[in-house]
């Protein structure tokens, strides 16, 4: 699948998701609603206060695997960037922690998304946001323009890694940094998963092997990397998202039992970066 394909139906199963959580119902990362897939990946992340501060809109579109938000320890003043931002729950919850002096961009390429977000800004009364449409390999921000940045379960999705981490260390100011939730591996991936569109969306099959996640951000230049799993996904769970996909789970699943996890991801761009 080429890169422009593999976009093109991210595009339509977002937007789609926009649409069920303007709607009231939640979305879930993977092909189709899912009990068992939304509660392995994207339930419990936030806290019933960060619930109760965001439209219910904003926590029904969340299809994140963590809370980067919370964790990247985000400063007053502070400008941040949130690569694909979806509904937007993650940058209204960053636009609190940077305050009024602070500013918070949202990225993402899917309209829906963006409309979804536009309104969620709106009902949360949050006016130091801006949500800009575009992809995370081509940041529509100058260089050295932010100073952190983070993102929730969609690096994974993109088919050039290598690409969005050089434009997320270039976007960044020195001493800047990524502080995103993502899901990685353990070990190689089962290949009738990696080969699965569906389970691609639904943030696993493009999912990166530790070891080589650090590797790439070493490669775009950063430093002090650290990978710290948040949740480790079972046998069971992987049951919820091989679900609807016409593989046999009682085959795979054992396969991926402890070896596929949510992990928030750190790196720092060098104060002394050389130009890239």
């Amino acid at each position: 699948m080429s890169d422009h394909e593999l976009k093109k139906i991210l595009k339509e199963r977002y937007g789609r998701a926009a649409r069920q959580a303007a709607q009231g119902t939640a979305a879930c990362c993977g092909p189709e609603p899912s009990i068992r897939t939304c509660d392995s990946i994207t339930s419990d992340l936030y806290s019933p206060d960060e619930i109760a501060a965001a439209p219910a809109e904003a926590v029904a579109a969340s299809l994140g695997c963590g809370n980067p938000a919370a964790l990247a320890q985000l400063k007053s003043g502070e400008t941040v960037l949130d690569l694909g931002s979806g509904g937007g729950i993650d940058v209204l919850l960053s636009a609190r922690r940077v305050g009024p002096s602070g500013k918070v961009y949202g990225l993402d390429m899917t309209d829906e998304m963006l409309a979804l977000a536009r309104e969620n800004q709106r009902k949360a009364a949050v006016e130091n946001v801006e949500f800009l449409k575009g992809e995370i390999e081509d940041i529509p921000l100058p260089d050295g323009s932010v100073d952190g940045i983070i993102s929730n379960c969609v690096i994974n999705l993109s088919a050039d890694k290598d690409r969005v981490l050089s434009e997320a260390f270039r976007v960044l100011r020195p001493g800047g940094r990524l502080a995103i939730s993502d899901v990685v591996v353990r070990g190689d991936i089962p290949d009738q998963i990696r080969k699965s569109v569906e389970l691609w969306i639904g943030c696993v099959a493009g999912t990166l092997e530790e070891s080589v996640y650090r590797s790439k951000l070493a490669a775009a230049g950063f430093e002090e990397i650290d990978l710290e799993p948040t949740r480790t996904y079972r046998a069971e769970d992987a049951r919820g998202f091989l679900a609807q996909t016409g593989i046999d789970a009682d085959t795979i699943a054992p396969q991926v039992n402890g070896r596929f996890m949510s992990a928030f991801v750190r790196a720092t761009k060098p104060l002394t970066a050389p130009p890239r």
